[in-house]
């Protein structure tokens, strides 16, 4: 399975968690700009579900393309935050939420990569391994 998602990527990423407490007990919990980054992905990512879950090992490739922004070119790598772990750790908690898999543990092979891009999107391969 194959597809891209144009889109603006968003930068907000799982470790931007919060925590406050309440009563003496710490209670975590997301900023407004998580919870947007989550629902956007989930929105794009929707369409794509495939009608089974894998329920076998996989390898998950992303390519995460930013737009362009000062004197970067297109196809260059993207070598600034967001860091790629964080960005995927958020993705894949909304795929595994809209029943890509049974359990992101299953993906036991990933590729990541940033770019700058003309056309910015996330584009995403999964195949069994």
């Amino acid at each position: 399975m194959e597809f891209f998602m144009p889109m603006i990527p968003p930068t907000c990423t799982h470790q931007e968690h919060q925590v406050s407490v309440i009563h003496g007990k710490p209670v975590f919990y997301n900023p407004p700009e998580l919870d947007a980054a989550k629902a956007k992905l989930q929105a794009h990512l929707a369409r794509h579900a495939p009608a089974e879950k894998y329920e076998r090992g996989v390898r998950l490739l992303v390519k995460w393309c930013f737009p362009i922004t000062g004197k970067h070119q297109d196809g260059e790598y993207k070598t600034t935050r967001p860091d790629t772990d964080n960005l995927n750790k958020l993705l894949k908690d909304c795929m595994t939420a809209l029943g890509f898999w049974k359990d992101d543990a299953l993906v036991a092979s990933e590729i990541i990569e940033k770019f700058w891009a003309k056309v910015p999107g996330i584009y995403i391969r999964i195949e069994e391994v």
